[in-house]
C-alpha cells in the first residue's frame, strides 16, 4: 500500500514538473543593440506542444518564424531575412525568466548578441 502511494506521488510530483514550463504564447518586445544603433523587434509567437511558431518585426517588416522549438523554459527558432537579394538566416535561443526571456540571437559567422525580451503588456521589474 505505501508503495502504491509513493508511486502515485512521484508521477504527480514529475507531472506538475511539466505544468510549469514557460508559456511563450503572446507578443514579446526587445530592443537590441547593433552596429546600426538600437533596433526595436516583437515577436509573436504560437505554441502548439513543443512546436513554435508566429513572426518577428523589425523595422524592416515582418517574417516568419522557422524551425521553432520549444522545450520547458527554453525556445529556439530562425528567421530567414533577405538582404538586397541575398538570404541571411539569424537564429535565437532563448531561456524564461517570468516574464522575460534571455535570447542569444546569431547572424551566420559573427560574434552573437545578447538581450532580453519582455512579455508585451507585462508589468515593468
Amino acid at each position: 500500500m505505501i508503495r502504491k502511494l509513493g508511486i502515485t506521488l512521484l508521477f504527480l510530483a514529475l507531472g506538475g514538473i511539466s505544468a510549469v514550463a514557460a508559456d511563450f504564447n503572446g507578443k514579446w518586445t526587445a530592443d537590441v543593440q547593433s552596429r546600426r544603433g538600437t533596433q526595436t523587434l516583437t515577436f509573436d509567437f504560437h505554441v502548439d506542444g513543443s512546436t513554435l511558431t508566429g513572426k518577428v518585426t523589425t523595422q524592416r517588416g515582418d517574417t516568419d518564424i522557422t524551425d521553432g522549438k520549444v522545450d520547458g523554459d527554453n525556445i529556439s527558432f530562425s528567421q530567414v531575412m533577405d538582404f538586397n537579394g541575398n538570404s541571411m538566416t539569424i537564429t535565437y535561443k532563448g531561456t524564461a525568466d517570468g516574464d522575460t526571456i534571455k535570447f542569444t540571437r546569431q547572424f551566420g559567422d559573427r560574434p552573437a548578441t545578447e538581450f532580453v525580451a519582455k512579455r508585451a503588456g507585462a508589468p515593468a521589474q
